[in-house]
């Protein structure tokens, strides 16, 4: 069984000493494990239970790793009962010890990975899964460089008489927030107290927190995270991100949500992962002054274009995830590639020759960021290995293209995880044991989910049926 070289670093007692050094008052740390769907859980402890997990980490339930959505033990996975529900260690990840000025002046958390108690990386770890690949990378001596983008919606936390959501309106508005008002100022402003704070909150945690948009509906936003060549720690950056956004909107009377389709009739939220390559002197592999960049890249996106399909179960992971493909909205509905052109799939944005990169558009906002970006660099790698050609560039509207040839990614869960399940690709690089516990958690979930009957059911079929 393989595991993980380069996720499997820990962080030293040193690194707490002098924190709580620094700050000898905090002494309230939350202890966070990042699951399959991307939903925080773990502990809190006292700042000397803390010292303790940096000495020699802290036991924690094996079946956390295959719990669903909902935080439900997935028994069919063999890894609860038959497992004993036995203990395994979480350990630090460094840098990630930081304070959090939501829960005020004596909270802070960490971030841990997942080990065996032989002290081997868990293979069902999403951070330790996402070493696996980087591990393939270093033995060619190349270095991804990777930033996340990710969409979400401040909404109002009461819902409707209807139980439906809304989006959040400020404190001089007592209407319903409504218009598009793409890249609008004023709404920024609306909520300049939230905004104020995360940037003040990400700071405090060292997170690289850029520009700020108004996104394509009412109450969606877009905040960019600094591009770096090291792709855990952009990873940890958005998982910490997430979180941040969460704490600091509830902090403020608001909802922050993450979720890919909120509203049928709004734009969904998107993770946009964007991706160079260098080499080991630092130097971008797919800077050009051609728009389309170097034959390596053109590789990289034909690689992406063969494996979209394979990873779709961790770019669109739930049931909601894929109300967000659409024609014409934004999200992509096929595996295409172009220069300057939102309407694809995999995009070159418009840039100076060194900052020559590709833009995966595929994952909605719900993805676990470990895990989509696994499946992208998986896809990467077996392009770049395999010299895959991607075909001709779309120009113009990429939704108008005759793409009745092409291998479409899979239109609905039940066939995403499906194809995930079988796929060789996703084996050969996430692990075998990885997408067998994966799938079984997808399918128990499925079927959990399929067993509530939504209002909709009554008002087509009560009457009519």
């Amino acid at each position: 069984m393989k595991r993980a070289k380069s996720s499997a670093i820990v962080a030293p007692l040193a690194e707490a000493e002098a924190f709580f050094t620094a700050h000898p008052h905090i002494d309230s740390v939350e202890m966070i494990y990042t699951d399959f769907g991307g939903v925080p859980r773990g502990k809190r402890l006292r700042q000397h239970e803390v010292l303790d997990v940096y000495r020699q980490g802290r036991f924690f339930p094996g079946s956390i790793t295959v719990v669903d959505i909902t935080g439900q033990d997935t028994v069919e996975t063999g890894l609860v009962w038959e497992d004993g529900d036995a203990d395994r260690s979480m350990k630090p990840i460094p840098g990630t010890l930081v304070k959090t000025p939501w829960g005020g002046d004596s909270s802070a958390q960490f971030l841990v990975d997942f080990y065996e108690l032989d002290g081997q990386p868990h293979d069902l770890d999403p951070r330790h899964v996402l070493g696996l690949v980087l591990d393939r990378y270093a033995d060619m001596g190349l270095t991804p460089a990777l930033a996340v983008e990710l969409e979400f919606y401040l909404l109002d936390p009461r819902r409707t008489r209807q139980g439906r959501v809304r989006p959040a309106r400020p404190a001089y508005n007592r209407g319903e927030p409504y218009g598009v008002e793409v890249y609008g100022l004023r709404e920024l402003d609306d909520f300049r107290p939230f905004y104020d704070a995360l940037y003040a909150a990400c700071d405090a945690q060292n997170i690289p927190l850029e520009s700020a948009i108004s996104e394509y509906a009412p109450g969606q936003c877009e905040l960019t995270l600094r591009y770096k060549p090291d792709v855990l720690r952009a990873c940890d950056d958005a998982i910490m991100y997430k979180r941040i956004v969460k704490a600091v909107a509830q902090a403020h009377g608001l909802e922050a949500t993450f979720m890919a389709k909120p509203f049928e009739d709004q734009a969904g939220s998107g993770m946009h992962i964007h991706v160079s390559m260098n080499d080991a002197g630092g130097n971008n592999l797919f800077a050009d002054d051609d728009p389309e960049g170097t034959p390596m890249l053109r590789h990289a996106i034909g690689g992406m274009i063969g494996s979209v399909g394979d990873g779709f179960a961790l770019f669109a992971p739930h049931a909601n995830s894929y109300r967000r493909f659409k024609a014409n909205s934004y999200a992509p509905v096929a595996p295409t590639w172009g220069v300057n052109n939102r309407t694809v799939s995999f995009r070159i944005p418009a840039g100076a020759p060194k900052s020559r990169h590709v833009e995966h558009r595929a994952c909605g906002a719900d993805a676990n960021p470990y895990l989509a970006v696994a499946a992208v660099l998986a896809g990467i790698h077996h392009g770049i290995t395999h010299e895959i050609d991607p075909g001709p560039a779309v120009v113009g509207n990429g939704y108008d293209r005759d793409s009745s040839k092409d291998d479409k990614p899979p239109s609905n869960w039940f066939a995403a995880v499906d194809r995930f399940h079988g796929s060789a690709l996703m084996r050969d690089y996430l692990g075998d044991r990885f997408v067998d516990m994966f799938t079984i958690v997808k399918r128990t979930e499925q079927d959990r989910y399929f067993s509530h009957v939504p209002a909709i059911d009554y008002d087509w079929y009560l009457r009519n049926a």
